[in-house]
């Protein structure tokens, strides 16, 4: 897996200046950026201020929208402007190559924060699709490769269902297209990945690309304590991967890795089986990489789940299914504030969910 990093960034305002110089000798001041209400040199403006203000706010993981941004002299010509999209797009790019890997810092939607790799996908899909704006409305070709739209999709759009081909899908998600079989888009947000903290942990939303690597075998961008997940949590990110391919994954009801605040290291994998049922149900799973059991991580990061669950609108119970002879997961649920369900609550569970023999389940409720 490659995740987005600074390479990408450059490679987006690469393809941005090498589109938008075959016309800065025509008027960009007067001419509309495609279906937008900016002027092409507005939107051309907005590609440079975006990159700036990312770049600052990685920088020092702010909490806030900093109080500056990019102001282009009047008098500047367009190849000036691209100038300023080169100088700007580099300081994102060594910006995230810089930033540590925990590194967060604040974007309003929908979780309040983005990541390294978040602030690299949201300064990406700006050079894109700005850039497509501009060049529609200066009748230029563009197109950019399929592997930077489909990281943007991954990143930012992981509630949006893959399409025949990346770029198309990425221009109707932001209501710049149409796609076969699908309704058009009047009104859209991108996503960047939660994340949950707890006292020794950070429980760290796991994207779509990073599953489909943990799917084959890889670390999925993390650094695992072990050297490797454990079993379980490339199973859920096989899960998680369906649900993306068939458009009903909700990244808020997805898995998240387990990143231990002392070395930045994954331990374990934690996440749902699903979205809430009508009734506010939802089950949550969990697994630890050998080395990292025994000291209270399991037990830690499934009462922040659970706690975060709880605390939304369409969540009454949390749940989670345990072998009768799994004693070890049964105390750590158990110190999570969990509470063993009653015969009646089991038999119920057991037609509704299909459990398998042999499972006992534990409950908690808001």
């Amino acid at each position: 897996m490659r995740p987005l990093s600074g390479d990408q960034v450059d490679e987006a305002v690469a393809g941005c200046v090498a589109a938008l110089r075959a016309a800065v000798d025509r008027d960009w001041e007067g001419v509309r950026a495609g279906r937008l209400e900016w002027s092409c040199r507005r939107a051309a403006e907005h590609i440079a201020d975006d990159m700036i203000g990312y770049a600052g706010r990685l920088a020092v993981g702010a909490q806030g929208r900093l109080p500056f941004g990019v102001s282009i002299q009047e008098d500047t010509d367009n190849a000036g402007v691209l100038d300023v999209i080169r100088s700007t797009g580099a300081l994102l790019a060594a910006t995230v190559r810089a930033a540590p890997r925990g590194a967060r810092a604040f974007h309003p939607y929908p979780f309040g924060s983005a990541d390294r790799e978040g602030f690299a996908a949201m300064g990406v899909a700006e050079v894109l699709l700005h850039t497509y704006d501009v060049a529609l409305g200066l009748g230029l070709p563009y197109e950019p490769s399929e592997e930077l739209a489909e990281s943007v999709l991954t990143s930012l759009f992981p509630h949006v269902q893959p399409g025949p081909a990346p770029w198309p899908t990425l221009l109707w998600a932001t209501g710049r297209g149409e796609l076969p079989g699908r309704a058009p888009v009047t009104d859209w947000r991108w996503r960047n990945n939660l994340v949950i903290p707890a006292e020794r942990l950070t429980l760290t939303g796991i994207r779509p690309a990073a599953a489909r690597d943990l799917r084959l075998g890889g670390d999925g961008g993390f650094e695992w304590l072990d050297g490797e997940p454990y079993e379980g949590t490339r199973e859920a990110s096989s899960s998680m991967v369906k649900a993306y391919e068939s458009g009903v994954h909700r990244p808020e009801f997805g898995i998240f890795a387990l990143v231990r605040h002392e070395d930045g290291r994954a331990i374990g994998g934690i996440g749902f089986h699903g979205v809430p049922d009508e009734e506010g149900r939802v089950e949550i799973g969990y697994d630890l990489v050998e080395g990292a059991r025994g000291r209270g991580y399991a037990t830690e990061a499934l009462g922040a789940l659970a706690q975060w669950a709880l605390a939304r609108e369409d969540v009454d119970m949390v749940f989670a299914t345990i072998e009768h002879a799994n004693i070890p997961s049964q105390r750590v649920v158990s110190r999570a504030g969990f509470t063993r369900a009653t015969v009646d609550e089991e038999r119920i569970a057991q037609d509704e969910y299909d459990m398998e023999a042999g499972l006992l389940l534990y409950i908690r409720r808001a």
